[in-house]
């Protein structure tokens, strides 16, 4: 019987409260493991770590989720901060691009959510809206800081999530930034309303999948349940030997590569 797939979650680094402990911690809401578990893959966290680790630890792995959290580095993509950007987590957008590289070389399977998906878009050169209201003229995508709200996405047909999910329907949303230029080699899979991208997913890798709702809070489960799968045939698939070693058949090259070292 085959083991359940491997699949990795990167996290946070912030300060956190339990019990009688007030420290830095490495964290990721359990809804994200929960629904990997019960979509049946085994979830491991992968705390931020020196950018050239990542090529190791992802080969372990059978699928990447990159999470939710902290705005990423205007720099990044060539553009200066908004004033309600959020400060730069720089450790952490160079571990995680670090990852998505050796997932993307390796083409296993890769959701984005929310910042997941928009370091995808700007990994493959494209850009974001830094704040949404001024774009859309509505907080409807972050209606209550620190709560979910809801609203509705309507995939596109012929797109891998257009057939995970057809139609309209509601999603749960919690995001004040989004994808403006779209990156190359990814296509739009979903919008709001409003036209603001809520889907996105490449046309040159197996499975990379990016949504800027969170699945793993119901609703769109589907989503999550199409990575385990792509990740149950990932870590059966006939590896090919390179250089000794042996890993899955590259399907196409990285995008952008990001700087080393952000100032």
């Amino acid at each position: 019987m085959p083991h359940p797939p491997l699949i990795g979650l990167t996290t946070y680094l912030a300060d956190a409260q339990w019990g009688e402990w007030d420290l830095p911690a490495a964290l990721v809401p359990s809804a994200y493991a929960g629904s990997l578990q019960a979509a049946g893959g085994r979830a491991v966290l992968l705390p931020p770590d020196a950018p050239e680790a990542a090529a190791d630890v992802v080969e372990r792995l059978d699928a990447i989720v990159l999470t939710g959290g902290e705005d990423l580095d205007p720099a990044l993509y060539g553009a200066p901060p908004h004033p309600s950007t959020g400060l730069p987590v720089r450790r952490r957008d160079r571990w995680e691009h670090a990852v998505l590289v050796a997932a993307l070389a390796r083409d296993i399977p890769v959701l984005g959510v929310c910042r997941g998906m928009q370091l995808m878009n700007v990994h493959a050169g494209g850009t974001l809206i830094q704040h949404l209201p001024d774009s859309v003229g509505h907080h409807g995508h972050n209606p209550n800081r620190g709560h979910f709200g809801a609203h509705a996405v309507t995939t596109v047909p012929g797109t891998r999530i257009g057939a995970l999910l057809p139609g309209t329907r509601q999603v749960a949303t919690h995001h004040h930034q989004a994808v403006d230029r779209l990156g190359a080699g990814f296509v739009v899979a979903a919008r709001a309303a409003d036209g603001t991208v809520e889907a996105i997913e490449s046309t040159r890798h197996r499975f990379a999948v990016g949504v800027q709702w969170h699945p793993e809070m119901g609703g769109a489960a589907p989503v999550v349940h199409a990575l385990v799968a792509a990740a149950g045939s990932a870590a059966s698939a006939e590896p090919a030997p390179v250089a000794g070693r042996t890993v899955p058949s590259v399907r196409s090259s990285p995008g952008r590569t990001f700087p080393t070292q952000v100032s």
